[in-house]
């Protein structure tokens, strides 16, 4: 089956699942089945797992530890955390969507359960039908940064460079959100970039320092430390507003991109069909986790914010996101590694 055909399918699907109304303000389009047998009043009454589709030391892990914490000290149980990295966090994500819906599972989601239903055509899980959104969590704006002796000192610079000439623009892995981002840029300016795929931030940083890269398209938090110091220039984030850790850096629209914005979160979703007051329960308990002190001082040092916002948005980002990125894919012919 060609590309087209695929991205054709793709996009009918997800207009049928944006058509569809929330069933409820703690489910994203659930199962018919319900959880039996645990009183919410009495929950939880053993230890809970979450599941971290990524490996340890990543910003999605380290929040998804920080949640487990906090959330663990409010319910009285243990929240135990297992990485079941791999295939573009597909691994992680079949696992939790197969368990069942009784709130003992819950999955450390993320903008890849968008990315995944643009990208993959064939899946053993739904990203958009499998699961109940939980907790929003944080925001993770994506930047594109410089070295401090770039020519470019401005985002219009680094298009105009962009139009001159051949640039070398690096970003995390293939299939990314730092990469669609760049994607979307390019597609909205009408300009062209040689993509640089790494094997994570780490590595397209030094590639980035080293002079080997004109820009990197990258995990805000990946590059505070660089930023402050002066190691590299901010030109943008990809957020709707300027973000908290490097004010002084303008949005994608400030740099002349009106309207677009594309920002990425970590946060918890739990098997579809969970009884709807412990989805509650559970959210109650995300947010207050989010508020302690220790946490919101850790998330801040990543780079990413707190999303003031109910389960039921959580879901129509998803949704609506993974509308945005078929396009994108489509345009920009990407196929997962």
């Amino acid at each position: 089956m060609t590309q087209d055909r695929l991205s054709r399918r793709r996009l009918m699907a997800l207009g049928a699942a944006l058509a569809a109304p929330l069933a409820s303000p703690a489910l994203l389009l659930p199962r018919a089945a319900r959880a039996q047998g645990e009183d919410p009043a009495h929950f939880p009454g053993r230890a809970l797992r979450l599941i971290v589709p990524v490996a340890p030391g990543g910003s999605q892990d380290l929040v998804a530890r920080l949640l487990a914490k906090g959330m663990g000290e409010v319910l009285g149980q243990t929240v135990q955390v297992e990485n079941l990295p791999g295939a573009g966090s597909n691994i992680g994500y079949e696992a939790a969507a197969r368990a069942r819906p009784d709130g003992y599972t819950l999955l450390a989601g993320s903008d890849s359960l968008s990315i995944n239903a643009a990208l993959f055509p064939r899946l053993t899980y739904d990203p958009l039908r499998a699961f109940a959104p939980i907790l929003p969590g944080v925001a993770v704006p994506q930047i594109l940064v410089v070295r401090r002796e770039a020519p470019q000192r401005s985002l219009a610079e680094f298009v105009a460079a962009a139009r001159g000439g051949s640039l070398a623009v690096g970003t995390p892995g293939n299939g990314s959100l730092s990469h669609l981002v760049s994607e979307l840029m390019q597609q909205s300016a009408e300009i062209r970039w040689t993509h640089v795929p790494y094997r994570g931030g780490a590595l397209a940083i030094n590639d980035l320092l080293a002079g080997h890269l004109e820009g990197v398209w990258i995990n805000i938090g990946a590059v505070t430390d660089h930023v402050r110091s002066g190691r590299l220039r901010g030109l943008a984030v990809s957020s709707p507003a300027r973000a908290a850790a490097l004010p002084e850096v303008p949005t994608l629209e400030e740099g002349g991109f009106q309207g677009l914005s594309a920002t990425g979160w970590h946060g918890l979703v739990a098997p579809a069909g969970i009884d709807p007051g412990l989805a509650a329960r559970l959210t109650a308990a995300g947010r207050a986790a989010l508020r302690k002190p220790d946490v919101a001082e850790r998330l801040a040092g990543l780079g990413v914010e707190p999303l003031e916002e109910p389960p039921e948005a959580l879901g129509r980002r998803i949704l609506a996101d993974a509308g945005r990125w078929v396009e994108v894919v489509r345009r920009a012919g990407i196929r997962p590694d």
